[in-house]
């Protein structure tokens, strides 16, 4: 067995996976693996103001500018998720992020003066986004930010890099996005650890066996504050321009892709426990919703969802 790891993303990567005798050397994998998540970062980042995204994101209202086909991509996948949520998934909330006191340019969590959301929420929608010929174009002054789903993307880059080195049985991870794929040289399945959402330390909650899939967990527990005794979390639901307010707590999504696991998890975790779990059943997603109780936390999880985390092939 190898492992590589390192930093990204403002949080850590990490490969596991079989050797074979004629596989690549782990100095080969760590490059590999490396120059895909450098690419990203370079293409992505919000925390870089180099980056492909964030000169987009300086441009004014009614501005357009060529981009890396990756990124058309995801801009994609976002407005279908957008669309098939009515709105509540959207990539241009990095405004409200700021606004509150999540984002790159947050200085202060508070909550902000109706007049001053009012104004952000004005530079906020999916649909002031458009391509055009290979370029991403906005008609007000919205930015663009990939957190939600840039991960789960980098997943999927270097399990299909890993696969055209030869590697056949791993588990790559990327800020808490994973996917698994084949067995450990044991035979025993890559088996991930589900946290239980405490603040104070990590218990696991349900332990799934995965192959051939991505898995991704989306909750509220890590990044809030509090005031006046009101929790607000760094989630938040577009269609209000306000953090979730619900009692659920965090939703795991397991899927082929690692990509839309990541934006699946998000986008159900903006629903909540009841229209969430209804667009799960609806559109046939694997999913584990973990929610508060009066007494601690309950869990329910789909026949999908358990199918797949006993290491069933479907």
């Amino acid at each position: 067995m190898e492992s590589i790891s390192g930093p990204t993303m403002g949080s850590t990567y990490s490969v596991q996976y079989v050797r074979r005798t004629n596989g690549p050397a782990a100095s080969v994998v760590k490059n590999e693996v490396e120059a895909i998540l450098a690419e990203v970062d370079r293409q992505m980042s919000t925390y870089r103001s180099d980056s492909d995204i964030e000169r987009f994101n300086d441009l004014p209202a009614n501005s357009c500018q060529s981009m890396p086909e990756p990124v058309l991509q995801l801009v994609g996948v976002a407005e279908q998720l957008s669309r098939d949520s009515d709105g509540a998934f959207d990539l241009t909330v990095e405004p409200l992020l700021n606004l509150w006191g999540f984002g790159p340019q947050g200085r202060e969590e508070k909550v902000p003066s109706a007049v001053e959301l009012a104004q952000v929420r004005q530079r906020v929608g999916h649909g002031h986004l458009h391509i055009d010929a290979g370029q991403l174009c906005k008609d007000a002054a919205v930015e663009v930010d990939f957190n939600s789903i840039a991960a789960g993307y980098a997943v999927d880059r270097i399990t299909a890099r890993l696969v055209q080195l030869g590697v056949d049985s791993f588990l790559a991870e990327a800020t808490g996005e994973l996917k698994a794929v084949g067995r450990k040289a044991d035979g025993s399945p890559w088996r991930i650890a589900l946290e239980e959402p405490r603040d104070d330390r990590q218990v696991a909650q349900r332990v799934i066996a995965l192959d051939g899939y991505g898995v991704s967990t989306s909750g509220d527990y890590r990044n809030y504050f509090e005031q006046d005794g009101q929790r607000y979390s760094h989630t938040f639901d577009a269609r209000i321009g306000r953090p979730i307010n619900h009692r659920l707590a965090s939703v795991t999504v397991i899927h082929p892709s690692a990509l839309m696991a990541d934006g699946l998890s998000t986008l159900l975790l903006i629903l909540g426990p009841e229209a969430g779990w209804d667009y799960a059943e609806k559109h046939r997603i694997a999913a584990f919703f973990v929610m508060r109780a009066d007494t601690g936390f309950v869990t329910r999880s789909n026949p999908a969802f358990d199918a797949l985390s006993a290491g069933v092939k479907q």
